[in-house]
């Protein structure tokens, strides 16, 4: 199969795409739909009732492993190898324990809004880049869950699919990178918040 990347998506390597679990797949656009609907399935699994803590690096990888266990062996599992984005992979526990603690205190010192703890999150959360693959999506999942914890309901997202090219997808990876450069307030008006 030949991988396609939307522009700032994060390339597999040979490694990794060696982990595709189901054969049959010859199209980028049969990945794609394939790992929506495995995803749906964790959205479905996650919000039916609630299932564990968005602020416990456990439960994170389980998260992910729900997201994607039908499509990637590696699914749950920390990336072992560098990336075009995120720290290095030896950093990776380190740097999720930290910014968990930092949420949490977030959250105790009422430091900013729950809108913005959770924008917050989501943006660490990528900006760690955890997995080998999936990051986007799995921390939009996981800063809606912990907005739902924070403020009773989820986000947006722009109104439309970040994963393929687009204009949306351009603007949720601008907002992103500012917010790389210590600017939250395009993430947070992308957001509508």
């Amino acid at each position: 199969m030949k991988f396609e990347y939307a522009p700032g998506a994060t390339p597999i390597d040979p490694d990794e795409a060696a982990g595709l679990v189901p054969a049959h797949l010859t199209l980028q656009r049969e990945l794609n739909e394939y790992e929506e609907a495995n995803i749906l399935a964790a959205n479905d699994w996650l919000f039916a009732r609630h299932r564990g803590d968005p602020l416990n690096d456990a439960f994170i990888h389980l998260v992910h492993r729900r997201m994607f266990d039908r499509t990637w062996r590696w699914a749950g599992k920390s990336r072992r190898t560098d990336k075009n984005i995120g720290v290095s992979w030896v950093e990776i526990p380190m740097r999720l324990r930290q910014m968990l603690g930092d949420v949490r205190a977030q959250i105790e010192h009422h430091a900013y809004s729950p809108t913005e703890i959770a924008a917050r999150y989501h943006h660490r959360l990528v900006a760690i880049h955890v997995f080998p693959n999936g990051n986007g999506r799995h921390a939009r999942l996981m800063a809606d869950l912990l907005l739902t914890e924070l403020a009773g309901r989820r986000f947006e997202w722009g109104r439309g699919s970040l994963v393929a090219a687009s204009e949306l997808r351009e603007c949720y990876i601008a907002a992103l990178q500012a917010a790389d450069g210590g600017d939250c307030r395009p993430l947070l008006a992308f957001l509508g918040a």
